[in-house]
């Protein structure tokens, strides 16, 4: 997936202001960045959210513009978003959200639509990997859910929709350190040299669980800053004025 000089706004508020960023296979990237800094914007933006304008610049994935593809379009060809809040929908099982998800990703790669049986024999795999009990996938869809169990929703979808290219957005947000060292084992085990994630994140903790091989500094809408995981130490010792001044410092 590559982001070229991308600018984005939402209701006439611009947000992103010229991101450039390149992910290729079996990559990790983290981003990182103050509130309002574009990171969730960004995330939505590649998504295909339909409340945010892309101004110009280009989205494109495994070489084809995305520009003007629908969410769906998108999420078929093979990128997941992780939300930040999940949104709980009343009187949709899990279990009916997940196969009716999971067919309709089979249908864009041509692949036979599994049956209740199928679907059911498939997502017992995925849920072990997560460590989820069974009796979630019948309650309605995140109704009800604490907030660690709807990040763990979340990778579930992930684990069941096998995407390319995964953006978690504040995955560990509201985890406690056994949720987070389950759902972190669980993205470790679902990434694959042929796949790519990216973390959006605030704390330097998620990425002592899964090693990122790029790490990116968001500020007013673009990427200031990319290095390694040491720029993520810096970070927590310094703060983002630190990163933000040594930037300002070289123009």
């Amino acid at each position: 997936m590559e982001v070229n000089d991308l600018h984005a706004s939402i209701e006439a508020k611009k947000i992103l202001n010229g991101v450039n960023l390149k992910i290729r296979e079996g990559e990790v990237h983290a981003i990182m960045g103050r509130n309002g800094s574009g990171k969730s914007t960004l995330s939505k933006v590649i998504a295909g959210h339909p409340l945010y304008t892309i101004n110009s610049g280009e989205i494109s994935f495994q070489g084809k513009a995305i520009n003007n593809l629908e969410p769906e379009e998108r999420a078929a060809m093979g990128i997941f978003l992780g939300f930040q809040y999940p949104v709980e929908v009343p009187g949709v099982s899990n279990s009916e959200f997940l196969r009716a998800a999971t067919n309709a990703r089979r249908k864009y790669l041509k692949k036979e639509e599994l049956d209740t049986f199928e679907f059911d024999e498939f997502v017992t795999t995925c849920l072990e990997v997560i460590q989820m009990n069974s009796s979630f996938l019948e309650r309605n869809l995140n109704e009800g859910f604490s907030g660690g169990e709807k990040k763990r929703n979340e990778i579930l979808q992930m684990a069941i929709l096998e995407p390319i290219v995964s953006i978690l957005d504040e995955t560990d947000s509201g985890l406690d350190i056994d949720s987070l060292r389950i759902v972190s084992q669980a993205i470790n085990k679902l990434s694959t040299k042929k796949t790519s994630t990216i973390l959006i994140t605030h704390y330097k903790r998620l990425l002592d669980e899964i090693k990122p091989d790029f790490v990116h500094i968001m500020n007013e809408g673009k990427i200031i800053k990319t290095g390694t995981i040491d720029l993520a130490i810096e970070l927590e010792k310094g703060g983002f004025k630190r990163i933000q001044d040594s930037q300002q410092d070289k123009k």
